[in-house]
């Protein structure tokens, strides 16, 4: 079965064999008792993290949801459990483009903006600049151009525009898992907030670029400058002015009532309301969320929430953050039950997994090698951030909002094979370099205070 076979799935193959099958449940509730399903194995999973790996809650749900999937797919094989049609059948009824990139794409972006502190990045605003935006930029066209090589150097031309496509959804990094971790070991300041602002301030931009691209792919925009121009400056202007309008509003509704339960209540309506009308605009929503979150985080927090509202305002998004990271990725594995690899799957997957992070090498290095003219920075800081910098939840729902039945190469639908390629590049750096960035945060502190003492940092 083709990644693109989820969306219409073969009927289920009978057995004579014994099998563990799942109870029928009434119609229309199917999608509902599997998030019931989905969220107790996610808190599970959660909790199961404190005593056995105790490493970072994402990576701990990714890899549990691997496990649970490989573990489910290996006992389909056997004929044991009968999951894997279910999840066919499921699948398309849940419709996962739609929950990923119109549901909690909005929630994450909106509760990962909260937590950035203008006033910490007012120092390095034109390094998260750089990276931000030229990075992002030069790693999609970076990954775009060597992936269209490398295809065509294996036999598998591509049309370049799908190429650059991938490496527009690929290129915005997930700062959830590793700035928990980054956090938690107190890596130096200036580090920590390049890899916070760079990455939440990427997702944004990098949602504008692939949509531009996504419009000349699908829906036959004018390739000329003038009507790729007119439709980027819709999209990121439209979606900052939205998102101004929006964290404007709510900055006086909440500033305007003392009522601590009817404060967090209006900060859920933002990325409810608030990112459906960017969406319906034709704006960017993403953007809009990153705005709204700022200016709820840094000037509505101080003025419109008490001391109490604000340890509950960061304690609830905190928590919705973390659990919809951990059900988002649970909804991976159950997709990824229903895929069938095949063995060219394994190796664009290995060379996707090299590409990205040579193109994510290149967007760091060459911004880099700018501002290293005019300041000084902390040795490890480049390791830092083309190690740190993760794939994750964005990705996989971009990849998934590819339209199934594009043929390429032959035989392969393009959705198949980006959404597979997509899935090995976000467990490779959530499992890998997620879990092997605590030792070089270790080295990175161990040269910023070379007496041990935090208080008496060098300089950068």
């Amino acid at each position: 079965m083709e990644w693109a076979d989820a969306v219409c799935p073969p009927p289920p193959v009978n057995s004579s064999r014994a099998k563990i099958a799942f109870t029928e449940v009434p119609p229309g509730m199917e999608v509902y008792y599997t998030f019931c399903l989905l969220a107790a194995i996610s808190v599970f999973l959660g909790f199961l993290n404190q005593y056995v790996l105790r490493t970072q809650t994402t990576i701990a749900i990714t890899a549990g949801a691997l496990a649970l999937s490989l573990l489910v797919t290996g006992l389909g094989k056997l004929e044991i459990v009968e999951l894997r049609d279910w999840a066919a059948q499921l699948l398309p009824l849940m419709n996962l483009q739609d929950i990923l990139l119109k549901g909690m794409l909005g929630f994450l972006l909106f509760a990962g903006s909260l937590h950035i502190d203008l006033l910490m990045l007012r120092n390095q605003k034109l390094e998260i600049t750089l990276l931000a935006i030229f990075g992002t930029l030069i790693s999609t066209f970076a990954v775009g151009y060597m992936l269209h090589a490398f295809l065509g150097f294996i036999g598998m031309p591509v049309n370049l525009v799908y190429c650059l496509l991938f490496g527009a959804l690929i290129s915005p990094t997930d700062p959830i898992a590793v700035l928990a971790i980054i956090k938690s070991m107190k890596a130096p300041e200036q580090v920590s907030i390049q890899v916070e602002g760079e990455s939440l301030f990427n997702d944004g931009f990098g949602m504008v670029v692939f949509a531009v691209i996504y419009a000349l792919a699908f829906q036959g925009t004018d390739p000329s400058l003038p009507a790729i121009s007119h439709l980027f400056m819709m999209e990121a202007l439209g979606g900052i002015a939205m998102g101004l309008a929006i964290g404007g509003l709510f900055h006086w509704l909440i500033c305007a009532t003392d009522d601590h339960s009817l404060e967090l209540l209006l900060t859920l309506v933002i990325p409810t309301a608030g990112f459906a009308a960017a969406n319906l605009l034709g704006v960017s929503g993403a953007l809009a969320m990153v705005v709204a979150g700022i200016i709820i985080g840094n000037f509505t927090r101080e003025k419109g929430f008490s001391r109490v509202s604000q340890h509950e305002l960061d304690n609830f998004w905190t928590i919705t953050e973390e659990f919809l990271n951990g059900l988002l990725f649970l909804l991976v594995g159950l997709l990824l039950i229903t895929i069938d690899f095949q063995p060219i799957d394994y190796l664009l997957i290995a060379a996707a997994i090299v590409i990205v992070l040579l193109g994510r090498t290149l967007a760091v290095g060459v911004p880099f090698m700018f501002l290293k003219r005019f300041k000084s920075y902390h040795p490890y800081t480049e390791r830092i951030l083309i190690w740190g910098g993760l794939r994750g939840g964005l990705a996989l729902a971009l990849a998934m909002s590819i339209p199934p039945g594009y043929i390429i190469a032959g035989n392969h639908d393009l959705r198949h094979l980006w959404g597979v390629m997509t899935y090995g590049v976000v467990l490779f750096s959530i499992v890998v370099q997620g879990s092997t960035i605590a030792p070089l945060i270790r080295r990175s502190r161990a040269a910023a205070y070379p007496e041990g003492d935090p208080a008496t940092p060098i300089p950068d």
